[in-house]
């Protein structure tokens, strides 16, 4: 940047300067403020979260374990086979005593019996008092269902689920809730516990016939997905364990369970030996003693036992004996069905269920206390390096660099939950970054916009457009120097100038008039094929492809752009006969083309005070030498050798010469472009390529005669093509006329050697 030194606009960097850091500044507003968002936890920004943890379950569910874990199904064939719901309590208490007898551990119910069985016989003879007088009274005299049934669980080990109220209401029971036998070590647990104003239970005597009792009710998140069940509540001030952790604490003797607390929260419960061979019985829950289960895939039917199946006898012995049997319903009807991240829809029983294969299994997820810490301090980290690199960053390593930290935390939590089931957010911190590198983007286009803009204005007046253009996107390459890469260099420039120009002598305005528009005619093609016009010198342009902008068929780009040149040049030509006044003669435009194909030195060529964008080297000055003999042999277009490699498989070529050009030792093969690939695919061009070849190689043999004869036929063969080949077979006559009369000496290597440029 040495050159801005010596420049106005030197204050334009200043101010840019200034912008650099308001736009720090917005970012660390940006990123205080999403940092409050997540603090502040909106629905939003949880169901995304939680979205992206049901993601990962099914991108890796757990795999089902024949665990001693059973659910006794209510479903429709035992529906159909025993009667609509609900059932005779006489025949849950037969259920109960078959699953006792098969050998079941704990049998729970996630099914409430808060009301009297109205099939129950005394019940019956209640509510029917038009039956016979002997009916009721034998009916009356049979023991009630309830009884039956609390005979039955009393006999088993039972945990009869309860159901928590949500709203306190005059329906609510007035039955005091009992408070379950637990301890606690770090602190009290209730202020962290999910709290329930009141208890549905179930009738007294069952509840007193239980080993156990356990609330069932499950609550979803605001998106309506049951992703989290809870071990614990509160109703009222008493602590009671849900339906799952209330079986395994009769599972494991019926003993006094223990919280513990740690700062944030609750950290666990450890019901009884769980896992002897381990000393940490602790089964981690997140503070308010909620667990997350590990789902498997689908509901797996050896999980499920049919209810009809115990009751006849026919079920597996091993899927109930040391089991531990919830019993529920997945019949459709009864409506117990809840949304997962595995399932749209999956019975409600089943949840409690694969809570406790988790447990079981020790695979339960795990979002730590502490993940709200590490999310945000990723958040803050990630963003604080987004705002200071960004500003400082191309477009290009700045997207890198943020997809780059992105990726990284991503892959993280998905790593941290396939091996150790931690649940730690991604979205949130991705997004949020994502947002920041939007917006720090969005602040640096504006601001090299400004850029842009400033030097445009500052330095337009001192320099080339073009060059101004390319300053604007990368200010650092105002310095001298360049590189050598491959370009192809087209010169062209006008046959018989002067001649028009004398026409002009006493008109200059029209003569200028006519360069503008000859050459604005002539510059079209080269734009149209994304080339560089390097200069205009008079009547001559020279242009280049493959710099600045990258093009791998900079030959074909460049031999497209001399067809366009000769047609563009045609039809002007044409239009000036249309306007000239009637009688006048309008001498026509002819142009000749050199094109060569090489390594070139290319970038800021000058001194410190001017320069240009330009190409230097040898593959420049033949191009320059090739468009001279455009005019000796008669041909519009003239192409070194390395071109001609690159092109002649899809345009029409042929090899004219083997020229010595003046100022050079080494000889040039030359070759004329005659057309598109329109012509190249004519049979008749094909046959005008092997006789021009055949006459050539005679030439340079000396044969003389033969040359003589396939240049008659190539002259047959570019009438019958539509090429005008006149002149460039009026020269070969002269020279095969001038050899045969004057032999050229021995050694002679069939080069010829210009004598002009």
């Amino acid at each position: 940047m040495q050159i801005l030194g010596n420049l106005p606009g030197r204050g334009i960097f200043r101010l840019l300067r200034i912008d650099s850091t308001a736009a720090r500044l917005i970012g660390l507003v940006l990123l205080g403020l999403l940092l409050a968002v997540r603090l502040a936890d909106p629905t939003f920004v949880s169901n995304i979260r939680h979205q992206s943890f049901d993601l990962y379950q099914r991108m890796k569910p757990r795999v089902y374990q024949q665990l001693p874990v059973r659910i006794v199904d209510i479903d429709e064939a035992s529906l159909k086979k025993y009667g609509q719901w609900p059932w005779p309590r006489t025949l849950l208490a037969e259920l109960v005593d078959k699953l006792r007898a098969a050998g079941a551990g704990v049998i729970a119910f996630d099914i409430i019996f808060a009301e009297e069985d109205r099939l129950s016989p005394p019940k019956i003879a209640q509510d029917n008092p038009n039956l016979p007088s002997d009916i009721r009274a034998a009916l009356a005299a049979q023991p009630p269902n309830e009884k039956v049934f609390a005979q039955a669980i009393a006999n088993a080990r039972v945990v009869l689920g309860q159901s928590s109220v949500r709203v306190a209401s005059d329906s609510a029971e007035d039955r005091p809730v009992p408070d379950a036998s637990f301890g606690a070590r770090g602190g009290d647990p209730k202020p962290y516990l999910q709290q329930f104003p009141a208890l549905v239970q179930n009738l007294p005597e069952l509840e007193e016939a239980a080993a156990g009792r356990g609330v069932f009710s499950l609550s979803s998140d605001p998106d309506g997905v049951y992703r989290r069940v809870p071990l614990v509540v509160l109703v009222g001030d008493k602590v009671r364990l849900a339906l799952s952790a209330e079986m395994l604490r009769v599972a494991t003797g019926g003993n006094a369970f223990q919280f513990r607390v740690n700062e944030a929260g609750i950290d666990g419960l450890i019901l009884g030996r769980l896992f002897p061979e381990n000393a940490d019985n602790l089964i981690r829950t997140t503070r308010n003693g909620r667990v997350w289960p590990y789902f498997t895939a689908i509901e797996d039917v050896g999980r499920y036992v049919p209810a009809s199946a115990v009751l006849e006898g026919t079920a597996d012995p091993a899927k109930l004996r040391g089991n531990l049997i919830f019993v529920g319903t997945s019949a459709i009807g009864l409506e117990d069905y809840r949304a997962t991240p595995m399932a749209a829809t999956m019975p409600g029983v089943e949840i409690h269920a694969q809570v406790v294969e988790s447990i079981l299994s020790r695979q339960m997820l795990v979002r730590p206390n502490y993940a709200i810490t590490m999310e945000l301090s990723a958040l803050l980290a990630i963003g604080l390096v987004i705002i200071y690199l960004v500003p400082r960053m191309g477009a290009v390593w700045a997207l890198v660099l943020a997809a780059g930290l992105q990726v990284l935390f991503a892959g993280g939590s998905v790593y941290a939950f396939t091996q150790h089931r931690l649940l730690i957010d991604a979205t949130f911190p991705v997004a949020a970054t994502a947002l920041m590198f939007v917006a720090l983007a969005t602040a640096n286009y504006i601001r090299e916009e400004q850029q842009r803009q400033q030097i445009r204005g500052a330095f337009g007046q001192y320099i080339s457009p073009d060059l101004v253009e390319q300053l604007s996107e990368d200010p650092e390459r105002m310095v001298l120097g360049g590189e050598t890469k491959e370009l192809t260099l087209l010169f062209s420039d006008v046959r018989g100038f002067t001649g028009i120009s004398e026409q002009y002598m006493d008109n200059p305005q029209g003569l200028t008039s006519l360069m503008n528009r000859f050459l604005t005619v002539l510059s079209a093609p080269v734009l149209e094929y994304k080339g560089t016009i390097d200069k205009y010198m008079g009547d001559a342009i020279m242009a280049f492809w493959n710099a600045p902008i990258e093009a791998e068929d900079h030959a074909l780009r460049g031999c497209r752009a001399a067809l366009g040149m000769i047609a563009e040049l045609n039809a002007l030509n044409a239009k000036r006969r249309e306007e000239a006044p009637p009688g006048k003669v309008v001498a026509p435009i002819r142009v000749g083309i050199g094109i060569n194909t090489g390594q070139c030195v290319v970038g800021n060529m000058g001194s410190e005070l001017r320069f240009d964008y330009t190409a230097l080297g040898d593959t420049v000055n033949i191009a320059s030498r090739l468009e001279g003999q455009s005019k000796p042999y008669g041909l519009p277009i003239v192409i070194g050798e390395n071109t001609a490699k690159l092109v002649r498989n899809s345009l029409a070529v042929i090899e004219i010469d083997l020229i010595r050009v003046k100022g050079k030792q080494r000889p040039e093969r030359m070759f004329a472009l005659l057309g598109d690939e329109e012509l190249a695919g004519k049979s008749a061009f094909t046959e005008m390529v092997k006789t021009n070849l055949a006459m050539v190689e005679a030439y340079r043999t000396r044969a003389w005669k033969k040359a003589r004869t396939a240049k008659n036929e190539l002259a047959q063969l570019g009438r019958k093509s539509g090429v005008d080949l006149s002149e460039y077979l009026k020269l070969y006559e002269a020279r095969i006329a001038e050899f045969q009369k004057n032999p050229p000496p021995r050694g002679w290597d069939g080069v010829y050697t210009a004598t002009s440029k």
